[in-house]
């Protein structure tokens, strides 16, 4: 409701239309045992609140007909216009403020859930509520309104016959209550095992290479299978609930009708009523029928689509690291300092990473950190960045905690190289404008030229609007690492963090990258993450890290001096490799 309220006077003026649209419907019957009556020679007299009016010829009545077709057809065009303009738009809105919330939502929530999952609640869920708000709600008032119009009607008809209707309605609402829980439950469950499905299929996409390397498409097309076989048994068992329902409601309401057309003739053979009374008790009787039965129908559907808001609700109610806004950076001096950290990550909080790590990283210098794998030099730069809260301690840059930061501006003052780059399926242009996204063109081709990647660019004929692929899957390692490099520059950091990011790379690559990356080190505070201990020779400071604790720290002549040192080992197992 609440994504309802800016649009509240156009929703009440679609709720107006569908009141008009329905009451009009509800006349058909009405005239229709005038024409029977007037057919009969009695003619049909309205004398109630002012209004004085006689119909004696059924083309008056067939005139009458037409006009109140012809509104019941324009109430309802403009019902169904109207409730289309709100639908679109709290969809719209939805659908903002899902992709919104995901933006807002930290590192941590992304590893507990799957990239299917996430995606499914965008796309299917969304549907689901589309279905809801677009036509099941508005047909469900309107079946309601019907259903209350028709049973006032029948009982100013013939109080005799409308006690039967009254008795039944309330057993089939108690029916619906009982059996919404259950079709809800397993309504949910459908869009959980969907959503299965989705990751399963996502992930494959993603991973198509192994699988056509490793020959496992049988393999993938059984899980997959696997995984539709489960939807289709839920689906199935929420079909049944509500076939059983919707079956329950028209037999009662069929052995109602039937009840009520053998008390009918009776009335009719007594002359309590008219033939026409008697046809319009029947056409409302169907019709409250109908309604009744439309409205299990439907309350099904509702069921299932507040299923699939459950879902999207979940996600909106989940805290938010930060807030979707503009963020202005202010200047950075770049001095980094680690104070008495405590850590462990939150999907394994009984194994702590860090236990009272220290240590400063000087504004302008460039830092190394080495050390087997899962020392825990990764997880630094990982709490720099904030994608983790921290347990004790604090980090500060420029003397100032980044606890009272907010993180958006944290990362503002960061760029980041990763080992694996993993570019966006748009042009080249757009991949380097992504660390500044204001950039012109001569903006963007300088930091081509920085990065050693202009003249490969070039070479496409397409140039800067070359299409990289699907995670960058078009362009070579060292291709895409230049690019990351080249986005680097285009943000100018303060601070630059480098993980691993010439390890997968050719020799050849290797060169051009790392020559790239001492352009951008240079006069700017730089923390590296290296294996190949050969690139960072020149760091100013060499921290060596080892069961996250830093156990040395110094340049690299002065390590590698150091006899049974930890570096010193490193090398010589570098050198015998």
């Amino acid at each position: 409701m609440l994504y309802m309220k800016p649009y509240k006077w156009l929703f009440g003026l679609g709720v107006i239309t569908l009141l008009l649209s329905t009451l009009t419907f509800l006349f058909f019957p009405f005239l229709i045992s005038m024409m029977a009556d007037v057919a009969q020679g009695k003619p049909f007299i309205v004398d109630k609140m002012g209004m004085n009016f006689t119909f004696n010829s059924r083309n008056q009545l067939a005139i009458l007909l037409l006009i109140i077709i012809l509104l019941q057809a324009f109430f309802s065009f403009t019902r169904v216009y109207i409730f289309a303009q709100v639908n679109e738009r709290v969809l719209a809105d939805v659908r903002s403020d899902l992709f919104s919330k995901y933006m807002t939502l930290p590192i941590s929530y992304y590893e507990k859930n799957r990239t299917g999952d996430l995606i499914s609640r965008l796309s299917t869920d969304i549907s689901n509520l589309q279905e809801l708000i677009s036509f099941n709600l508005a047909e469900f008032a309107r079946q309601a309104i019907s259903l209350i119009g028709g049973t006032i009607i029948i009982a100013i008809i013939s109080p005799q016959l409308t006690g039967t209707i009254i008795i039944l309605v309330p057993s089939i609402v108690i029916a619906a209550i009982f059996l919404s829980r259950y079709i809800k439950r397993i309504s949910k469950k459908v869009l959980a095992a969907t959503a299965d499905a989705t990751i399963i299929a996502e992930e494959t996409f993603q991973n198509i290479q192994t699988v056509k390397a490793y020959t496992n498409e049988y393999y993938e097309s059984k899980r997959y299978r696997k995984a539709v076989e489960i939807i289709k048994k839920l689906a199935i068992k929420a079909a049944v609930y509500r076939g059983g329902f919707i079956s329950f409601i028209l037999l009662a309401f069929i052995g109602a009708l039937v009840f009520v057309l053998w008390r009918a003739t009776g009335l009719v053979e007594d002359g309590t009523i008219s033939i026409g009374d008697l046809l319009a008790y029947v056409a409302y009787t169907i019709f409250i029928g109908g309604s009744v039965a439309g409205m299990g129908d439907l309350w099904s559907k509702i069921v299932n689509s507040l299923g699939a808001a459950d879902r999207i609700v979940e996600v909106l109610h989940q805290l938010s690291e930060t807030k979707i806004e503009p963020i202005i950076s202010t200047p950075t001096v770049g001095q980094i300092e680690y104070k008495n950290i405590h850590f462990a990550y939150p999907t394994r909080p009984d194994i702590q990473i860090f236990n009272n790590l220290n240590f400063k990283v000087p504004a302008g210098k460039t830092v190394a950190l080495v050390g087997h794998s899962g020392a825990g030099k990764s997880t630094i730069i990982q709490l720099l960045l904030q994608y983790y809260k921290i347990q004790g301690g604090d980090i500060l840059i420029d003397g100032r905690s980044t606890q009272d930061m907010d993180i958006q501006e944290v990362r503002s003052k960061i760029a980041i190289v990763p080992q694996e780059v993993i570019l966006f399926g748009d042009s080249i242009r757009e991949n380097i404008a992504y660390g500044k996204l204001d950039a012109n063109d001569q903006e963007i081709k300088d930091a081509a030229r920085k990065a050693n990647c202009l003249d490969f660019i070039l070479q496409f004929p397409e140039g800067f609007e070359t299409l990289v692929g699907e995670r960058g899957v078009k362009l070579s390692g060292g291709q895409r690492q230049r690019i990351a490099i080249a986005r680097a520059i285009l943000k100018n950091p303060s601070i630059l963090l480098l993980d691993e990011a010439t390890s997968a790379l050719d020799s050849e690559s290797e060169r051009l990258v790392q020559d790239a990356l001492e352009k951008l080190m240079k006069d700017r505070t730089s923390i590296v993450i290296a294996h190949r201990l050969s690139t960072i020779r020149n760091a100013d400071i060499i921290f060596v890290v080892q069961d996250g604790e830093i156990v040395e720290q110094g340049n690299h002549d002065e390590l590698a001096t150091k006899d049974d040192g930890v570096y010193l080992n490193l090398l010589k197992l570098q050198y015998q490799v």
